[in-house]
């Protein structure tokens, strides 16, 4: 109508601006608040890294803590912050530098060598008492209320209320509570320091103020092991014991570690290794170089706690068929105070390639489990072939074994091993054995595989001699595949025995074939592989993890010696 009004053509242009101003600050603003929180979030952690590098304490920062803890320096409860993994001292962020200046960490020597050995004073932290800790004094429970009271030694792990902690208890001497025959005491290691100043090495005489029953204990834990477990438990034995005895085997190997056997009385040691069949393997092989520089005196015995997927080897010697955190690290020590000593035979395998222009040396390997050529050694090579590509999607021991499973079952229909029996040649102290149709061979040397099957004593009326990781010999048997194999882990089949010997000589005549050693598979074309004893390893058997398969195998051995 001619009445109205229109509106100028800047109005509609002035509302258009408007919209794309509002929009275009609903966009930016939350991009450039993220933004800012990003980099402030990225110079704390840039700064709590400085403080971490310069401090004396073995700092570690957290999201949230697993249980309700308070502050040391100001007091107040936090959710998040950082907590040291050798003394347990928790802060909040911002009280970092107060706490380094406050609160000494623990000394993995004496500052002075003119304290005597059984001098040591306790060492109190207040707050954070471990959950159901009870004081020393009246043996009422400690960190109940809920505020920052009470106190803990950081060495002896004994708690005292903080009315009943008296002059008396904080000039106390300290006796290392429950572990001290497995801690190497700070003063120890100063005399030690001194004594090689003066260039003596008579070690027993410190040694013999200690005890008999000293048996110092070194960990050598993986922390790429079990999950990324291996980290968090270097920060509770750490706690527990001196850190000094606790080595992460990725920042030092073994070989360098075991050096510190050599700083100990004589046949003293003992080695705690936390992951799986191959870091044990590893720390056995600098076990081996000891021999070879001349250090068998220093040898220690080496328990086993299992981190990894198959833990074969652990399951053989009592330590379980895997750990999940389901007992504490407290007990765990127990356990390795309760341990006997055994011995593990180690075996020679050598690979020497077929071809009159081959000149290459012999690859040779030391086994301690197992050796095969067949399907499980090809399920071993296609996992570890696709680790290798994406390790961080293999961290879970299910999702390891699922992997494995899936492997399984496509070669049940595939069978890429079949006819083994017209590829190769086996014999047994030098005598040839004539095979059936097989499509894999298996050498064993302790009594479990695959993941806690104990594959030569199997199933059935059948009596067999129980295997023996310290006779001398190896187990050889056969499987008809991988379906074979998935019967004999659920105990519906029993493998072909082939039989026993000292040494086993296996030709493969033509084709490539896979192999494995230990879970150390490749793929190997015509070969001949001679596996010889090499020597023997110093071990540790925990008779208080058997399994159902144990206790089955030691009831029939007793039935056999009373029907003898």
């Amino acid at each position: 109508m001619e009445g109205e009004k229109r509106p100028a053509p800047y109005e509609g242009l002035f509302a258009d601006g408007h919209l794309i101003l509002w929009t275009l600050c609903s966009v930016l603003l939350p991009v450039f608040i993220t933004f800012w929180c990003s980099l402030q979030r990225s110079r704390r952690q840039l700064h709590r890294r400085d403080i971490f590098r310069k401090s004396k304490h073995g700092w570690r920062d957290t999201d949230l803590f697993s249980q309700p803890t308070y502050c040391c320096v100001c007091t107040q409860h936090i959710l998040l912050g950082a907590f040291c993994d050798c003394c347990g001292l928790r802060v909040d962020e911002g009280c970092l530098k107060k706490a380094d200046k406050r609160f000494p960490c623990k000394e993995i020597m004496l500052k002075s060598d003119g304290r005597a050995l059984d001098a040591m004073p306790h060492h109190w932290i207040r707050g954070n008492v471990p959950l159901c800790s009870c004081c020393v004094v009246c043996k009422q429970q400690c960190g109940s209320q809920p505020k920052l009271c009470d106190y803990r030694c950081i060495w002896c792990q004994k708690t005292v209320h903080d009315e009943c902690m008296k002059n008396s208890l904080k000039n106390e001497k300290c006796d290392f509570g429950e572990f001290k025959n497995l801690i190497i005491p700070p003063s120890y290691l100063t005399s030690i320091n001194q004594m090689r100043k003066d260039k003596k090495t008579d070690y027993a005489v410190l040694a013999s103020k200690l005890g008999k029953q000293w048996t110092p204990l070194i960990i050598l834990a993986n922390s790429r092991s079990g999950t990324n477990m291996g980290e968090g438990l270097l920060g509770e034995f750490r706690i527990l014991l001196n850190p000094v005895q606790v080595f992460d085997v990725t920042k030092t190997p073994p070989v360098k570690a075991l050096q510190l056997c050599t700083l100990l009385p004589c046949h003293s040691a003992r080695v705690l290794v936390c992951g799986g069949d191959g870091t044990v393997g590893w720390v056995l092989d600098a076990v081996d170089e000891m021999k070879i520089k001349g250090q068998e005196k220093y040898i220690p015995q080496v328990a086993v706690l299992p981190l990894g997927t198959g833990n074969d080897l652990s399951n053989t010697l009592g330590w379980g068929t895997g750990y999940a955190g389901e007992i504490p690290v407290a007990q765990v020590l127990r356990n390795v105070m309760e341990a006997d000593g055994i011995k593990l035979d180690r075996w020679k395998v050598q690979v020497t390639n077929k071809g009159y222009y081959n000149l290459r040396k012999p690859k040779a390997f030391t086994m301690n489990n197992y050796f095969s050529v067949g399907p499980d050694a090809l399920m071993a090579l296609n996992f570890h072939a696709h680790r290798e590509k994406a390790p961080s999607l293999f961290s879970s021991r299910i999702l390891n074994k699922a992997v494995y499973l899936f492997y399984g079952t496509k070669d049940c229909l595939v069978q890429e091993c079949k006819d083994l029996n017209k590829k190769v040649e086996l014999e047994l102290d030098g005598e040839r054995v004539e095979l059936p149709n097989l499509e894999g061979i298996i050498v064993l040397n302790i009594g479990y595989w695959g993941g806690g099957c104990r594959l030569w004593e199997g199933m059935g009326d059948e009596t067999y001699p129980l295997a023996r990781h310290d006779d001398g010999l190896l187990e050889v048997v056969g499987v008809y595949g991988s379906f074979h194999c998935a019967q004999i882990q659920v105990k519906l089949a029993n493998p072909f025995r082939i039989g026993q010997a000292h040494t086993v000589r296996l030709i493969l005549k033509c084709s490539m074939m896979p192999m494995q050693v230990d879970g150390e598979p490749w793929a190997q074309g015509p070969c001949t592989v001679t596996i010889t004893h090499k020597t023997h390893a110093l071990m540790l058997y925990f008779s208080g993890e058997q399994t159902d398969d144990d206790i089955s195998s030691t009831s029939d051995q007793e039935d056999i010696k009373e029907t003898e």
